[in-house]
């Protein structure tokens, strides 16, 4: 069962195409009617409809339009015909509104929940137990799904309650770029952020086969909490029109038991009927985030989302074979085995290219090509060859020289709009004797350098041995970056970390 996202269950409930609602006003004979629009999202429409009915004003036609909120927010000002008052999902959406007031009381709220289907939610122990989002995206076996943080709050609010997540583990930034992978997988989702105010709507107009929603809650989860937005340019009627429809939605009025919406406090639901499958008690939301953490979070989710070219070269010198305690296993099948477990870190548009090296392992070359540069689903089907990779007994560490040679490959074919990396894994320093030496190497990849087009070249050090001073030496002109792994053991926790820090995660 293909269950929708944010997006497409609002669309099912309230058509994808805009809807006007005019609350007429009450007859009186010798006035002309003033006209009020108010733009409103989707999910609150309705509420606004019914309570301008209600007040009843004479000479006053209220015309409630439902609008998608970022269209708005693009449309302002100089809206045709003007909206003299608006009502988004969320605060967010002032931010990009050029020209409109900064901020408006809100007159409803809904949380951002985890909606999880409920046969899984009933796998989880569901309603034995309340579900966190810890719980949820613990489990084995989920499909994750993400709407546009970009467009959609509700994104937003669960890249914020994502991190918080993460960030009780070893390693915040590597378990929260893990999590932003597993919602940017792309899989058909078994659970994906929603509004509480979508999941009820879902779960009552459910026809075909649909399977039902199960909410998970998050105090770290950004409410949608549906300012009222007073607009410039109104007229002494309007005002007052405004004034009136919003003093009676501030107490209350869109909070219905059919609207299924909150109170701007989180306080309690109102339901004609409890539905089970949402915690109707008190729920509050985390403080809107300054603009900067906002936009932190968006680079973050960009960076791990974006498809990349990444040249990975492995060390494959006599000192990589040494055993590595506890495991059974050489420091190379290790890094080998971390470097395969990567690809599912990446974006299926993804290309990468492995090499290996030592000294003198191709002719005169210090390195050679295991797989060729290719999408990461072709990759994952020719793992065998890199499996296949073996240390070189006697072969010295001819670091400088493979490192300049293919940071020039992948500067010649950087590729616009992806994340292009080049990757070294060594567990020591260069021991080449006829290379090209610190001092050159340093001033050539200086040379390659191009801030308009970025190329980070990242030093992951594995083992004891492994020189961090030389590696932070190493990565400094192109503006990388160095991890350590000192047990060889753990090297996929650090490369996961790693493409965290690297993705704006960290």
């Amino acid at each position: 069962m293909l269950l929708p996202l944010l997006a497409l269950a609002l669309a099912a409930v309230l058509g994808t195409a805009t809807w006007v609602a005019v609350a007429l006003a009450r007859s009186d004979p010798g006035c002309e009617p003033v006209r009020v629009a108010v733009a409103a999202s989707p999910d609150i429409a309705p509420a606004v409809t019914q309570t301008a009915k209600d007040l009843g004003l004479a000479c006053v036609v209220f015309d409630v339009q439902s609008r998608d909120s970022l269209q708005v927010a693009g449309e302002l000002p100089g809206t045709t015909p003007r909206f003299q008052a608006w009502i988004p999902s969320s605060t967010l959406f002032l931010r990009r509104a050029d020209g409109s007031p900064v901020s408006g009381p809100s007159v409803a709220s809904s949380p951002v929940v985890l909606a999880v289907q409920e046969p899984v939610a009933k796998a989880l122990g569901w309603p034995g137990k309340s579900l966190t989002w810890a719980d949820v995206l613990g489990s084995a076996g989920i499909a994750a799904g993400m709407p546009d943080p970009v467009r959609d709050p509700v994104g937003v609010s669960a890249l914020l309650a994502l991190r918080d997540v993460a960030k009780d583990s070893v390693d915040p930034a590597a378990a929260y770029v893990a999590l932003l992978r597993k919602f940017s997988a792309g899989a058909s989702p078994t659970v994906y952020p929603a509004s509480e105010n979508a999941v009820l709507r879902h779960n009552s107009e459910l026809s075909g086969g649909e399977v039902a929603l199960v909410a998970a809650y998050s105090p770290a989860a950004l409410s949608l909490d549906y300012p009222f937005v007073e607009l410039a340019g109104a007229t002494p009627q309007q005002g007052r029109a405004v004034a009136e429809l919003k003093r009676a939605l501030l107490y209350g009025s869109a909070t219905s038991t059919q609207s299924g919406l909150r109170g701007s406090g989180g306080q309690a639901l109102r339901l004609p009927e409890t539905d089970r499958r949402v915690e109707a008690q008190g729920q509050r939301s985390a403080e809107i985030p300054a603009a900067v953490e906002v936009d932190k979070a968006l680079s973050a989710w960009a960076g791990v989302t974006a498809s990349a070219r990444v040249q990975v070269l492995i060390d494959v010198s006599g000192s990589m074979s040494a055993p590595v305690p506890g495991t059974g296993k050489s420091r190379l099948r290790i890094t080998l085995e971390a470097a395969e477990n990567a690809l599912h870190l990446f974006k299926p548009a993804s290309q990468i290219r492995f090499l290996a090296f030592a000294t003198k392992v191709d002719g005169e070359r210090d390195y050679r090509e295991i797989l060729p540069m290719a999408p990461v689903g072709q990759q994952l089907k020719a793992v065998d060859r890199l499996r296949a990779v073996r240390a070189v007994p006697d072969g010295q560490t001819g670091l400088y020289d493979s490192v300049l040679d293919v940071y020039r490959l992948a500067r010649k074919e950087w590729e616009q709009g992806k994340l292009n990396l080049v990757i070294v894994m060594t567990d020591g320093r260069d021991t080449d004797p006829d290379g090209i030496g610190r001092e050159k190497l340093m001033a050539e990849l200086g040379k390659l350098r191009d801030p308009e087009r970025p190329l980070p070249l990242i030093a992951i050090g594995i083992g004891p041995e492994a020189d961090e001073t030389e590696l932070a030496q190493l990565v400094a002109p192109s503006g990388g970056q160095t991890f350590l792994s000192r047990d060889p053991a753990k090297i996929g926790e650090v490369f996961y970390g790693a493409l965290g820090r690297i993705a704006g995660a960290g």
